[in-house]
């Protein structure tokens, strides 16, 4: 497991926390592991903070391909991508060590704006109205088009990201085992003369996802990339596709996705 000891933290720059967390930085070297201040040379990325930071940590490191995410949650947070808490981490070090942890991958998408800068998303993709009027967007699924949707705009979201925004506006929770992404409405206009499907919709990892829009007054529509907001200039046209990036996370055993979604909402 040697290859598996590089250690690095991310989490929120707040004062006093560092010093809370120094027992779990000595709990790591005991244990053998290394504690690295350069994400570049980790093999195992833990987020400390909830779902928030863990999503900030997958973006700042790169998404990474060759190592291991994991989340610690504080005591009053809860989270959907984490599975261990600052009192259960001597458990995720046991679990590393012996070779008894379970690695869940989670979908990726990815976002062309313009025809020219990619992002990816863990959670989700959200364009919205900065003014108070209505987006114009024509969608199109593979090249064809399928509505034109007027209304406050549009969240396309992951399985991972569809208990999120998603959720919030009556989207479906999607098993993050199947790769796909959805599309759901914010506040749609429909009428007799502005018509769209009005419910969200999930489309097949091999689907590609077009939006064109239109320019007329929202010049500058906002859009959301996971938890961060970028306002953008002439932007007309966004395309989604299913990423071949998934992000490979540590997870305890008997702890499922359905797990977390129960213990969370219900």
């Amino acid at each position: 497991m040697s290859y598996r000891r590089n250690i690095y933290f991310y989490y929120p720059n707040e004062s006093n926390l560092t010093n809370k967390l120094q027992p779990l930085f000595d709990l790591a070297k005991q244990n053998d592991f290394t504690i690295i201040d350069d994400p570049k040379d980790a093999n195992i990325i833990v987020s400390i903070g909830g779902d928030g930071a863990f999503i900030q940590a997958v973006r700042k490191t790169g998404f990474r391909q060759d190592c291991l995410y994991t989340g610690i949650t504080r005591s009053d947070e809860a989270g959907l991508y984490c599975d261990f808490n600052l009192e259960n981490f001597d458990e995720m070090l046991h679990v590393m060590i012996n070779e008894e942890m379970e690695v869940r991958r989670f979908p990726v998408i990815n976002v062309n704006i313009n025809g020219e800068t990619d992002f990816n998303c863990l959670n989700e993709m959200s364009i919205r109205s900065t003014i108070i009027k209505t987006i114009v967007i024509d969608v199109k699924i593979d090249d064809n088009h399928f509505e034109t949707f007027r209304g406050d705009g549009l969240i396309v979201a992951t399985p991972t990201g569809s208990t999120g925004y998603n959720k919030s506006t009556s989207g479906a929770v999607v098993d993050p085992k199947i790769p796909c992404f959805q599309v759901s409405e914010l506040a749609s206009l429909n009428n007799n003369r502005y018509r769209t499907l009005g419910s969200s919709f999930i489309l097949d990892k091999d689907r590609k996802l077009t939006l064109d829009i239109a320019q007329d007054g929202n010049d500058y529509p906002i859009i959301g990339l996971d938890n961060e907001a970028h306002p953008m200039r002439q932007m007309k046209t966004i395309t989604v596709t299913l990423s071949n990036k998934v992000i490979k996370t540590v997870k305890l055993k008997n702890n499922s996705y359905w797990d977390r979604v129960k213990r969370t909402f219900l």
